[in-house]
């Protein structure tokens, strides 16, 4: 069975996403042409969608990683980045067996009302498999790292249902729950931080959305125009010439403009399969509503997202270099910060001057907690015989979250029952979220 799971993956998520689409499309009776085509579309959107991350990271990518060694190399730990994070969590077996782990029981947690997340993201899978693969480390113990992979499941499924409204709302996804995991965590952070700077003279004031932006400073104020310039600047704090210069800011408001169209493919392809949900649901469960669960892709194309995460770049180094004992030296991760902050962005209202004043700040602690988890980190890699390339200390700035700190952390201090004691919590929140919160309203 592990084989032939191993095998799928290995197919690649641009395959085995439309054939995941086309089979639940099917078991929500759609019809088997309409399926097919909302799977191909689907498939369609995902490589679009890889397409233009590749360009952004393959160009935008290579020059923050030249503005890091110019000017970051006091910094010991190496950020390899969360990309990696698929390839090692699905090269062990607590990666594998998490795919037939996490569909049985989320749904069973579905049929019995306990949460409202059909998580059909499978490539996402692998941050639940990484906090199990980080119990296993600082354990040693396989058993203790499928309990944490479980509790992990919960965990996501219960960020995804207490999310799912505002940001369906905010980015227009009916019926969609995002699952990805790494941008759940900065909810957690945004909430509070936001709150704050509601209660901040002037700055409560300030009306940064986009399109406000983009009124009162007409081009300057574009999403593409900002593309370009910040490609610009990037290039030339990379110490690119000129033509260089030019390619990587043309790139950059390349990426701007097509990312939105290659989100709109995706969800063209989705809705079919959310509409056909909510219809078996009220006919089999009450009328009780499913959210199909999907990746933090469909999001990073909003203007203000990309934005802000472009912006975050300049700002990740020079907080790097400046913060009093951090070790860890943003690299990996620079081209990948969109998938880390992008869910924050609805709860800062799409104000692009609060996203970027609440990104900074969370920028701080995910340096401070990549930093302390690098040991653990480290023996991730270790654990899962993958090759790092490297005699020191790795991490992941986008794997510096609350999530890894927490379950390390317990483990760490605690021990297993600390683990428990969360799994219990995270079961009965999401029993309270969703049966008894619903029924007292």
């Amino acid at each position: 069975m592990l084989g032939v799971l191993q095998w799928f993956i290995g197919l690649g998520s641009t395959v085995f996403l439309p054939i995941v689409i086309i089979i639940i499309a099917l078991l929500f009776g759609v019809k088997l042409s309409k399926a097919v085509m909302a799977g191909i579309t689907v498939g369609i959107g995902n490589i679009g969608l890889g397409l233009v991350i590749d360009l952004l990271s393959s160009n935008l990518g290579t020059a923050i990683q030249k503005m890091g060694e110019k000017y970051g190399t006091s910094l010991s730990v190496m950020d390899i980045g969360c990309g990696v994070g698929g390839p090692l969590a699905f090269s062990t077996t607590l990666g594998i067996s998490i795919i037939v782990v996490s569909l049985v029981l989320n749904l069973l947690f579905v049929v019995l009302g306990w949460t409202k997340t059909l998580n059909v993201d499978i490539w996402n899978f692998w941050y639940p498999a990484f906090l199990a693969l980080v119990a296993n480390a600082v354990t040693g113990s396989v058993v203790v790292g499928v309990l944490a992979m479980v509790v992990a499941l919960m965990l996501q499924w219960l960020l995804a249902d207490l999310f799912q409204e505002k940001i369906s709302n905010f980015f227009g996804y009916p019926g969609i729950a995002i699952t990805h995991m790494m941008a759940l965590s900065g909810v957690i952070f945004a909430i509070p931080v936001n709150w704050l700077f509601d209660h901040i003279p002037g700055l409560n004031k300030i009306d940064g959305d986009a399109e406000s932006i983009g009124k009162k400073f007409g081009i300057f104020g574009d999403t593409v125009f900002m593309g370009l310039i910040i490609g610009i600047v990037v290039g030339i704090f990379a110490g690119y010439d000129v033509a260089k210069i030019g390619q990587l800011g043309m790139t950059t408001a390349a990426v701007m403009k097509i990312m939105p169209k290659m989100v709109a493919m995706f969800m063209e392809g989705l809705m079919p399969v959310a509409e056909a949900a909510k219809a078996w649901t009220n006919r089999h469960l009450n009328g009780r509503s499913v959210n199909i669960g999907m990746d933090a892709a469909l999001t990073v194309g909003h203007p203000t997202v990309m934005t802000t995460t472009l912006i975050m770049v300049p700002v990740s180094l020079l907080l790097a270099i400046i913060l009093p004992g951090n070790k860890t030296l943003p690299f990996g991760d620079l081209a990948f910060f969109a998938f880390a902050i992008a869910l924050m962005i609805p709860f800062f209202k799409g104000n692009i001057v609060r996203s970027i004043l609440g990104c900074s700040l969370y920028m701080v602690t995910m340096l401070y907690l990549s930093t302390w988890l690098a040991p653990v980190i480290t023996n991730v890699f270790k654990l899962a015989k993958y090759n790092v390339g490297t005699s020191g200390l790795v991490t992941s700035v986008n794997c510096g979250t609350w999530p890894v700190a927490l379950f390390a952390g317990t483990l760490q201090t605690v021990g297993v029952v600390g683990l428990v004691v969360i799994g219990a919590i995270v079961l009965g929140l999401l029993i309270y979220v969703n049966k008894i919160k619903k029924a007292d309203a």
